[in-house]
């Protein structure tokens, strides 16, 4: 078939150092399971309806779920972004991600933080928030329930920020403290003020403008049909598909 999905030899050689170590028996090929991930999570395949060409579709499932586990998919995005990133300029947002009646069970077991799905005015959604670079590339994530605020994720995300002049967000990020923590990290913010603030916020309205980079990336995420919607009651198991559809289409 001729619109299957697969990696180069090139793109192999950049993945390879974040494979775990094989122990005992040798793994199955690592360009076709990896490249029948990829195709799977992009056309929001059931992983038994994975073309043939790409070998059985337990073997498929099972490196997804181990390395998943494993967080590989996740250390893949964070080594490449930082290889390539240009963090002079950071964004900060968040977008809705629609969960499908089979993630949105609501019922866990007792210890277990839960699904990160909540109800909002557009139904189950589980809300991503996301760091870019100047370019709008990803360069980390955090998953809340899509009932949580945009503060929760920024604060989230103070830790990992990394070395940046600038910061762009929306009017959504306008709070005191925010402000003030990056520019204890030596970032200064280029947010719009709340029009309920009683003294209007001076801000940078030419940069201001960039952000629409981010939102151009959420855009490009949601192509990948098991991004787009949630099928995954496990939050990890989603988790890693956003930080791999991240790696193919910004980073690799």
């Amino acid at each position: 078939m001729s619109d299957l999905y697969w990696l180069t030899d090139e793109q192999m050689e950049r993945l390879r150092p974040f494979f775990p170590e094989s122990h005992g028996k040798p793994r199955v090929d690592d360009r076709r399971v990896l490249s029948g991930i990829i195709f799977v999570n992009r056309n929001g395949l059931r992983w038994r309806d994975a073309p043939r060409e790409y070998g059985p579709h337990k073997t498929l499932y099972n490196r997804w779920k181990r390395w998943g586990d494993m967080g590989i998919f996740m250390r893949m995005m964070d080594g490449l972004s930082a290889a390539k990133a240009e963090p002079r300029t950071i964004m900060i947002d968040a977008t809705y991600l629609k969960a499908h009646r089979t993630a949105s069970s609501l019922r866990f077991k007792k210890g277990d933080p839960g699904r990160l799905i909540g109800r909002t005015k557009g139904g189950m959604n589980t809300k991503l928030h996301a760091v870019t670079d100047q370019n709008g590339r990803p360069l980390s994530f955090f998953m809340t329930a899509g009932q949580v605020s945009d503060y929760t994720g920024a604060s989230a995300l103070l830790d990992s920020l990394p070395m940046a002049q600038w910061m762009l967000a929306d009017r959504g990020y306008d709070a005191d403290w925010f402000r003030d923590a990056l520019e204890e990290k030596g970032i200064r913010p280029c947010i719009p003020g709340r029009k309920s603030r009683g003294k209007p916020v001076k801000y940078d309205k030419r940069k201001y403008k960039r952000r629409n980079r981010i939102e151009i990336m959420f855009g490009r995420l949601k192509d990948w049909r098991r991004v787009a919607t949630r099928y995954d009651r496990c939050p990890t198991v989603f988790f890693s598909a956003i930080c791999l559809a991240a790696t193919v289409m910004f980073w690799l």
